[in-house]
């Protein structure tokens, strides 16, 4: 009976972890597509930002409903529900593009989005009941983990995919309407594979996630955990995309040419995914000298990572490959600085935390005070300790919830993730008025409520 069970849940993680990539790469597949867009459609800045606007702002609409609509069809339904919408979503940038209509493609990125809120809502509480609370840390991380997998892949697919051939029909004479058909075949694509996967689910058995039903899912309401969780995720999502944007304006406000702006910021992604990594093995109920086995080798791939992102770009419609070691051998360091870090934590989700938050503050704070050739890798290592925030802050703001709370206090929870549409405005508005530099004062303060709420706030009853 025993084994049957552990079957049941290594197939739901199983499971989990594709739900995890496969919105993770949409996520970030769509913010990647922001400049090929702009050039389409002819944008200004702020137009072509409504493509992140219209993304993040369906968790603030949807999320609270897709937590009472999942606690009504149950984890299962609710995952395929998210899958047909994000199907939806992407066979309707066909048209969009076709009739160059940039309104229908808003209404794609949103439609879309709200398949990835309804993925996201049932995600992270099934996880999370997956299995005992104390290790509930630590399979957040490893969906997440794969999650960075994702999301780190997403924009070099969509530069080789997208802009390099948009480029070159380019420069072979084409106009950028054209050139906007490079848009429409990816995510045809993308929408026929989740199709597949959706109706593969609908006849996959997966483990059931009951609670006690004569708890009123209203009782989450009355919950302090889950919503000053939910401030944290608005902070924790608001700093990051923020921080991330941040990165370009702030090499270039230095003298930094673009092209070199843009490729280091992919390293920040790159971080998020290592730190991951790192999370779900060290969070974990793994004996020492395996948790340190496995450590090195994230390292060994930390130094790959750091070397391939920052050597490989696009340019002029053809990949290119200059080979940049000492880049890896930095990106190597900071890993070595996050595991050590992170063992500080002693496998405490709350302490870690903390820590994490308190060093991305004094991070930034370096960077703003520091010359651009020092704090550029200040806020290229913020991606390392943003890393276990996201599923910390989660299973922090779920913790001690029967499993029938779960998707309502999830939808609360998600529904914050729209900081990652209000932050990053503010961080741009106060870049705009004032400099690049001064706008990172913004996610201080919101990684400051994070470390208040992880040594504070999380244990408020």
């Amino acid at each position: 009976m025993e084994q049957k069970t552990n079957s049941n849940l290594r197939l739901g993680m199983t499971f989990m972890a594709s739900i995890f990539f496969i919105f993770g790469f949409i996520t970030n597949f769509n913010i990647a597509m922001k400049d090929q867009v702009q050039l389409a459609f002819t944008l200004t800045n702020f137009e072509a930002q409504l493509v992140n606007f219209s993304f993040f702002i369906a968790y603030a609409v949807f999320s609270f409903l897709c937590g009472f609509i999942i606690k009504k069809i149950g984890y299962k339904n609710g995952v395929i529900a998210g899958l047909v919408l994000v199907a939806v979503g992407s066979y309707m940038f066909f048209p969009a593009v076709d009739q160059l209509s940039y309104p229908l493609f808003l209404l794609a990125v949103f439609v879309m989005a709200t398949g990835v809120v309804f993925l996201q809502t049932a995600a992270n509480p099934y996880v999370a009941a997956l299995g005992p609370q104390d290790t509930a840390p630590a399979r957040l991380n490893l969906t997440q983990a794969l999650n960075g997998v994702a999301t780190t892949i997403a924009p070099f697919l969509a530069g080789i995919l997208v802009l390099a051939p948009a480029v070159l029909a380019i420069k072979g004479g084409a106009t950028p309407t054209d050139a906007a058909k490079f848009v429409q075949m990816p995510f045809v694509v993308i929408g026929t594979i989740v199709v597949l996967i959706a109706v593969g689910i609908a006849f996959i058995k997966l483990p059931n996630i009951t609670g006690d039903e004569t708890i009123s899912s209203k009782s989450v309401f009355k919950k302090p955990q889950v919503w000053l969780g939910a401030i944290g995720i608005f902070c924790y999502v608001g700093a990051e995309v923020g921080t991330a944007s941040q990165i370009a304006p702030y090499l270039k406000e230095s003298g930094f040419a673009t092209d070199v702006a843009v490729k280091l910021s992919a390293i920040y992604w790159g971080g998020a995914m290592v730190g991951r990594f790192y999370g779900s093995i060290l969070l974990s109920t793994l004996a020492d000298s395996k948790k340190y086995q496995y450590s090195a080798y994230v390292m060994v791939f930390a130094f790959f990572v750091g070397w391939f992102i920052t050597s490989a770009s696009v340019a002029d419609g053809q990949f290119v490959f200059d080979s940049q070691p000492l880049n890896g051998l930095i990106f190597l360091g900071i890993a070595v600085a996050n595991f050590f870090l992170m063992l500080l934590g002693k496998g405490k989700a709350n302490v870690a935390l903390g820590i994490f938050g308190t060093t991305n503050m004094l991070l930034i704070f370096a960077a703003f005070m520091l010359p651009a050739t020092i704090g550029m890798w200040c806020l290229l290592s913020i991606g390392f300790f943003n890393s276990i925030m996201f599923p910390n802050i989660f299973s922090l703001g779920v913790r001690d919830l029967d499993p029938s709370e779960m998707p309502l206090a999830s939808g609360i929870i998600n529904t914050l993730i729209v900081g990652g549409a209000i932050v990053p405005l503010l961080i741009g508005g106060v870049t705009d008025a004032f400099t690049a530099r001064w706008a990172l004062l913004i996610p201080i303060i919101c990684y400051g409520y994070i470390t208040f709420f992880a040594l504070k706030g999380s244990k408020i009853r």
